[in-house]
């Protein structure tokens, strides 16, 4: 199997899955932890300059991802919020969740596109497929993401995240 991520993008359901090459319990583990999340959340170029992580169902993490690559000329010095509000944790299962685009306060941004993520870690003896399935509100709101980059932006994210966890092990 590839190490490849799969992306389907039907009505307002974007279903993302890819295979880690690492026990299920460190890849949840390092969905959970801020100590973790700083490593690899968000795509290259960009870094974590706040992230606070309260993993319980109706907890919150709040998160600033900041463009440090002087490369990504449009972006270099941009800043994007985020706050995901946990609803239910099936440890090493499951996390299900609402992501939401919010300022440094931690307000949502209105007008932006939100989506109901439930995030399903399958054990593959020594290996984990993880499979996002994020709901929006339309399907012009799921297409307005990925016209943002969506797709490009998990896509080294989620590269990151195989790195930190080989880092690991």
């Amino acid at each position: 199997m590839t190490n490849k991520m799969i992306t389907k993008a039907e009505g307002n359901v974007l279903t993302l899955e890819r295979v880690f090459d690492a026990p299920r319990e460190l890849v949840f583990k390092v969905f959970s932890e801020a100590e973790h999340l700083k490593h690899w959340w968000g795509p290259r170029g960009w870094t974590l300059t706040v992230c606070n992580v309260d993993f319980r169902p109706g907890g919150v993490w709040h998160y600033c991802m900041k463009c440090i690559n002087e490369e990504q000329v449009d972006f270099f010095g941009f800043e994007s919020w985020g706050k995901a509000v946990y609803e239910e944790i099936v440890v090493p299962e499951k996390v299900i969740f609402v992501d939401y685009f919010s300022d440094a306060e931690g307000n949502v941004v209105e007008g932006m596109p939100s989506s109901h993520i439930t995030m399903t870690l399958v054990d593959l003896e020594g290996k984990t497929k993880i499979i996002s399935r994020g709901q929006y509100e339309s399907a012009e709101a799921l297409k307005k993401v990925m016209e943002m980059g969506m797709e490009q932006g998990i896509t080294e994210t989620w590269d990151r995240l195989e790195e930190h966890l080989q880092s690991l092990l």
